[in-house]
């Protein structure tokens, strides 16, 4: 059975350098709002598939090349009103995975046009002031600390 709503669970990825630099994009449907890398699991993948799919979609960075790692966190918040409909009906919160990307320096991006107007890499603090989502912003303020 082929649905087109989008699964109700998804990945954060934060891009990020040893140095605590964080990438973060913003939103073309909604200007203002900037975040991590962000997507919906597709039937049948892995998170970590996932992970790589959307880092690919979003920057056009191959997530294979550098240090992906699962940082064991979920988050589960209410979907935005306003993106409600790509979810079947009665679906109302998504569960959100938390990845970290670390990438050796910042580098250039290439935008998916469609999703993102244009991207920045700032210090984590700052990153985490300017991220939209609180628990994008939580995930950004853990990255000092080692993953367990």
């Amino acid at each position: 059975m082929s649905t087109a709503y989008k699964m109700p669970v998804s990945v954060l990825v934060v891009i990020y350098t040893p140095d605590l630099q964080v990438l973060l994009i913003e939103r073309a449907d909604h200007p203002g709002y900037w975040q991590s890398v962000t997507g919906s699991q597709n039937s049948g993948e892995t998170l970590r598939e996932t992970a790589i799919r959307e880092v690919a979609e979003e920057t056009g960075l191959d997530a294979t090349q550098f240090e992906l790692s699962d940082s064991n966190q979920q988050n589960v918040y209410e979907i935005y009103p306003e993106w409600r409909q790509r979810y079947a009906p009665g679906v109302t919160s998504n569960t959100e995975h938390v990845w970290r990307l670390q990438l050796p320096a910042p580098r250039p991006i290439r935008l998916a046009a469609r999703e993102h107007l244009r991207y920045s890499w700032l210090s984590y603090l700052e990153a985490a002031q300017r991220c939209f989502s609180p628990s994008n912003a939580q995930a950004i303020l853990l990255l000092p600390q080692p993953l367990l």
